[in-house]
This record gives C-alpha cells, sequence and structure tokens, in this order.
C-alpha cells in the first residue's frame, strides 16, 4: 500500500511518463510512500480507478494532457464519487492555463506550471496539516541544477518494452503562436555531464531507444556535439531521436550527424508553412533557403531519417497554399511528412486571429479547427481524411514504390487529394482498414481511376508487399502478378519499424 500515486493515461502502451518519473524523483523523504502507475487512454476507466484504490492511497496525481483530458475528467468522476476521501491533485500541460475547456471542477489541487518541486511540497503540507492550503498553485519554474534526475527510475519493463524519453534543455526561444513552448521564452540546460552520466547507466542497462524532447535540441552547438559524441561513440544497434530547428545546421553539427549508421537517428523538423507571409503572422521565424539547403543536405549527404511537419489551418493560408508546401518538400525528399490539423491550445495566443481570419475551433480535445475564412468545414473534414489516408500509404513507407504511380501526371497533392477522396468513398472510414484491404484498394484506383496496366501495377505493388516478412498478397493483385514470388529477407526492428522502411 502507497500513499501517494502517481498516475496517467498515455496514449499508447509503448509510451511512458518522464513528467510522472521527475516527481517521483523529487520526492525525497516521501518517495518511500510513493509509487508510478501508468495506464492507456483505451483501458477501462473503471479498471483504472480500481487498481488505483486498491493501493488505498491517501493522495493521486494525475498528469493531464491534449490526449487524455477527457479521460481523466470521467476518471476524476469516478474517483470522487467512490472515494471523496482520497485527494487528487492534478498537473500538465492541459490544466496549467486556462481556460479549462474539459471540467476538472472536482479536483482537490491544480498544478499549474512545472510541478517538479511543488507537488512534493502540497503533498507534504497536506500529509502534515490534513488541509488543501490552496486549489491552485502556481509554482515559479525549477531551477534545474537542484533537481534529481529521473532516469534511474526507469524499470526494466520499460527499458524492454517502451521509448525512453529523456531532456537535455526546457523552453524555446522562439514566438510560434500555436505552440506552448513559446510560452517559456527562455531556454534552461540541465548539467550535461550529469545527463551524460545517466545515460551512461541507461546505457549499461539496456537501454537501446532515447527519445530527447527538447524543443531546440540544436539551439546550443556545443551541448549538441557533445551528446551527438555520446552515442556516435556507441556501438549499433541503437535508436535516438532529437527535435530540430530547421535552420541551424553548422558545420561540425552536419559532420556528426553524417556519421551515424543508417536507422539509428530520426531528426523531427517542425517546417509547419514554407510561406513567409503566413509564417509571419504567427511570429515563426522562417529562413527559407536555409531550410531547404539542410533538408537537401541530411536527404544526400545522411543516412539520418527526417520527421517533418506541416499544418493545415494556419491563418491566411489556402488549401493550394498548402499544397505548394507539401509538393516543395516532397521534391525536397520522400522523408516522412506529418501533416496536422492546427490547435488552439489555452495558454497560446492564436485567438488574436479568430475575428479577422474567421477561426473557429472544436471545444473539445484536441481544440483543432473547424473552418476559417480560407477552408471550409467540408475543406477541412477532407484534409482531416488526406492526413490519415498520407499517413497510411506515404508515410508509413509500405508503398514506396507504388506512391509515384498515384501522381504521374500531375502535382504530389493534387494526386493523393485524388486518390484520399476516392478511398473514403469506398470505404466511408479513415479507420480499420488492414493493410491487405489498403492495398487491393490502391490497385483497384491505379488500374481503373489512373488506367495503368494492372500486370505492371501488380508487379510495383509486390515489390512494396513483399519487403517485409509474412505479408501475403491480396488475391485481386496475386492474379495479375506471374513471376515467382521469394521470401523477403527484411526483419524490422521493435522500436523504429517505420524508419528502417525508409532506407
Amino acid at each position: 500500500m502507497k500513499t501517494i500515486i502517481l498516475t496517467t493515461l498515455n496514449s499508447r502502451y509503448t509510451h511512458s511518463s518522464l513528467a510522472l518519473r521527475y516527481l517521483y524523483a523529487n520526492m525525497n523523504e516521501l518517495q518511500s510512500s510513493t509509487c508510478i502507475l501508468e495506464f492507456t487512454i483505451n483501458e477501462s476507466l473503471q479498471t483504472i480507478a480500481e487498481a488505483l484504490l486498491d493501493r488505498q492511497p491517501k493522495i493521486i496525481g494525475i498528469g493531464v494532457y491534449i490526449w487524455n483530458a477527457t479521460q481523466v475528467h470521467a476518471l476524476l468522476e469516478i474517483l470522487k464519487k467512490v472515494a471523496p476521501h482520497v485527494t487528487v491533485i492534478l498537473g500538465g500541460p492541459e490544466v496549467s492555463y486556462e481556460p479549462f475547456r474539459v471540467n476538472f471542477d472536482r479536483a482537490d489541487v491544480i498544478i499549474q506550471g512545472e510541478g517538479d518541486v511543488a507537488f512534493y511540497a502540497t503533498c507534504k503540507t497536506l500529509l502534515a496539516d490534513g488541509v488543501i492550503p490552496s486549489r491552485i498553485v502556481k509554482p515559479s519554474q525549477v531551477e534545474l541544477s537542484r533537481l534529481t534526475l529521473p532516469y534511474a527510475f526507469y524499470n526494466q519493463n520499460d527499458i524492454t518494452n517502451r521509448y525512453i524519453y529523456v531532456e537535455a534543455s526546457r523552453g524555446c526561444p522562439f514566438s510560434c503562436e500555436f505552440c506552448l513552448s513559446s510560452i517559456d521564452e527562455k531556454v534552461r540546460n540541465f548539467d550535461t555531464n550529469k545527463l551524460l552520466e545517466a545515460f551512461e547507466t541507461l546505457w549499461n542497462r539496456g537501454v537501446r531507444n532515447f527519445k530527447f524532447i527538447d524543443r531546440t535540441f540544436n539551439l546550443n552547438v556545443h551541448i549538441a556535439n557533445r551528446f551527438l559524441d555520446f552515442f556516435l561513440s556507441k556501438e549499433p544497434p541503437y535508436f535516438v531521436h532529437f527535435e530540430v530547428i530547421p535552420d541551424h545546421f553548422p558545420d561540425t553539427i552536419k559532420e556528426k550527424i553524417s556519421r551515424f549508421p543508417a536507422g539509428s537517428l530520426q531528426l523531427e523538423i517542425g517546417i509547419q508553412t514554407l510561406d513567409p507571409a503566413i509564417a509571419n503572422t504567427i511570429g515563426r521565424p522562417l529562413r527559407l533557403e536555409k531550410i531547404k539547403q539542410n533538408i537537401g543536405f541530411l536527404h544526400h549527404k545522411t543516412k539520418a531519417h527526417m520527421h517533418l511537419d506541416l499544418i493545415v489551418g494556419l491563418p491566411g493560408e489556402s488549401l493550394a497554399g498548402f499544397g505548394n508546401n507539401l509538393n516543395v518538400l516532397c521534391a525536397l525528399t520522400d522523408s516522412e511528412i506529418q501533416i496536422g490539423i492546427l490547435k488552439k491550445l489555452s495558454g497560446t495566443v492564436m485567438g488574436r486571429h479568430d475575428a479577422q481570419y474567421g477561426m473557429i475551433y472544436s471545444d473539445t480535445p484536441p481544440y483543432d479547427i473547424l473552418q476559417n475564412d480560407r477552408l471550409s468545414f467540408k475543406e477541412i473534414q477532407k484534409m482531416k481524411r488526406f492526413a490519415r489516408f498520407w499517413d497510411l500509404i506515404y508515410n508509413s513507407q509500405n508503398f514506396k514504390n507504388t506512391f509515384p504511380l498515384i501522381h504521374t501526371d500531375t502535382t504530389v497533392f493534387d494526386g493523393f487529394y485524388a486518390l484520399s477522396e476516392w478511398i473514403y468513398s469506398q470505404t466511408q472510414s479513415t479507420w480499420k482498414i488492414s493493410l491487405e484491404r489498403l492495398s487491393t484498394l490502391l490497385f483497384e484506383y491505379l488500374t481503373s481511376t489512373c488506367k495503368f496496366d494492372p500486370e505492371y501495377v501488380a508487379t510495383v505493388m509486390v515489390k512494396d508487399i513483399l519487403c517485409v516478412k509474412g505479408r501475403r498478397i491480396p488475391k485481386t493483385i496475386r492474379h495479375h502478378y506471374h513471376t515467382p514470388v521469394s521470401a523477403p529477407s527484411t526483419t524490422l526492428l521493435p522500436h523504429n519499424k517505420r524508419q528502417q522502411k525508409h532506407l
């Protein structure tokens, strides 16, 4: 039995909560009375409540995020109905800024901001005095050098089955209006020496996947180079993820990135828009030529896997403008391009554009845009489907050889838009479409709508289908394929399957 439980609902089992481990690491004398219990958003909320209350806690701390806010609300209702004597403390980005668009009135305490130290202090006061000093706690920024690092509290199950999240800094120097990180404009760095010692310990315990959550990993060249050197000194296979600034790749960083072996390095690069006027509207710096040069370098001179981000629905950007962004990126690289729908998060200043650009958003998570003066509700809906099918077909790399057939006589955007419309007309759904069914749909589209020769399409698609062991050729495609089929030899590692398909 534990007096204090730290919990959250992750979006997937393979994810782990770095925030909970920070809280646990800094519980001081209360640590022995504290435990971490993690769940996922797909689990039964009543079963989660039962598991929490079975420990007979006095305090439950819950991390609230955009992906679990609705479920946390429902869990909170259950807990306060069946165990009103248990104090529930909420923290995390979804409750750090107002207005709250999900009702958390049943929470006893809400910590708005960095809770690494504030959670411990709140628990200590509650346990000592039995009273809640303040329902809303607004702590000042923590001094990173005074924090106990959390990495010792990843257990063996985490190391074996989950991504290991780490951070070298907090904050962001930029002021992109859609992003919560822009609120904290001062970048604070952890002690690099202490981090490298902690990472060495993780490595010796068997960790081979490190996902840095820093917004601007390559901002400080000296610090970035030290971490790159750390991983370059290790024997592959391993997987490292960094979020990087697209226009800041000094020669020393380029040289080191070029030495990483294939499948070991992923770079998340926030592009969002390539239109200077749109970027200026949302306060995003855009050195366009430098960005193009750096993406070209990463594509041609390194084996790094790039994950590029574009946003649909930015104020002032039309569908044609977004399409041009996508076409430009596809001309620069065949790397993954994540298409996101604009969200209006509490705490950001995106609301200042609402009247001028007719911005209308959903009031429920993830607070995505419904329409604006350039994109109707119907067009936004179509682009949500476009993004989903893009992920299934392009980003998945399941159809790497087949994809060029989709836009043979048109642009990438126009070709894929037509395909997206056609697939939805056949399925009336974007979910629960198996790879076999998707392959059949794509074959039918290319042969019936695009008028490609069936045997030619079958030959190209079989090459894609058989790139991974265990896949079956759909009957429709097999009927038009007359070359003997040999067994594939590719076996994908568990933590970076998609990245390996890009090789």
